[in-house]
């Protein structure tokens, strides 16, 4: 049965632009077809722990033979990998947080990026190559060419990095800024920006589901 992998990270469950963007991909997916899953993980109501152990960045393989990473650590490294592995379609809910990835996401990027098993290291190990992912993320401010702010996202650049460099996966980038526009009385002239924005993003999301979701 096809699988959609869906992660949450924002830490604002009932007002969250990826959160309503995610749900919006995810019910598309949904709908396209009866056999269609969705595994879904909310990584900030049930963080991933910190990495326990150094040594578990890379595959049992290429350890150091006094390598004995907690048995626990393990365990839970292997689940969020076999979800990652079974998956078909990513979808990733990844607001801009300081100008990078939530916490909870960046643990999530430290289990499942390892080289020898995901990534290529000593061998071309890269089992998820081709398949789609697609990174949802919502900026308070914005950070095109033009702004001041321009190149101070750090949170979609280390996912494509990731994702699509490392893992060879294929990334499909939603974006809507100004979510700030709303309640900073200093961008209140954004607003109308800001809606347009976020209606563009459901709409771009309801066509990459139904794109991927072979509807």
């Amino acid at each position: 049965m096809p699988t959609l992998l869906h992660l949450d990270s924002s830490a604002a469950p009932g007002r969250s632009n990826t959160r309503a963007i995610g749900r919006t991909f995810a019910d598309t997916w949904r709908a396209a077809s009866s056999d269609h899953v969705v595994v879904y993980r909310d990584l900030h109501a049930t963080p991933p722990p910190h990495l326990a152990d150094a040594t578990l960045h890379f595959a049992a393989r290429l350890r150091p033979a006094d390598a004995h990473p907690p048995a626990e650590a393990e365990a839970t490294q292997s689940e969020l990998l076999d979800e990652l592995l079974g998956a078909d379609v990513l979808l990733v809910g990844a607001p801009l947080y300081n100008y990078s990835v939530p916490s909870s996401l960046k643990a999530w990027i430290d289990h499942i990026h390892v080289p020898g098993v995901t990534a290529p290291f000593d061998e071309p190990s890269q089992p998820l190559a081709g398949r789609p992912a697609v990174v949802v993320t919502s900026q308070g401010g914005t950070y095109t060419a033009d702004s001041p702010t321009a190149g101070w996202d750090h949170g979609v650049p280390v996912l494509e990095l990731i994702l699509g460099q490392a893992l060879g996966m294929s990334v499909d980038v939603i974006t809507t800024s100004l979510a700030l526009a709303e309640s900073v009385p200093a961008l209140a002239s954004e607003i109308p920006r800001s809606r347009r924005e976020l209606a563009a993003a459901h709409q771009r999301a309801a066509e990459l589901a139904q794109a991927l979701g072979g509807a």
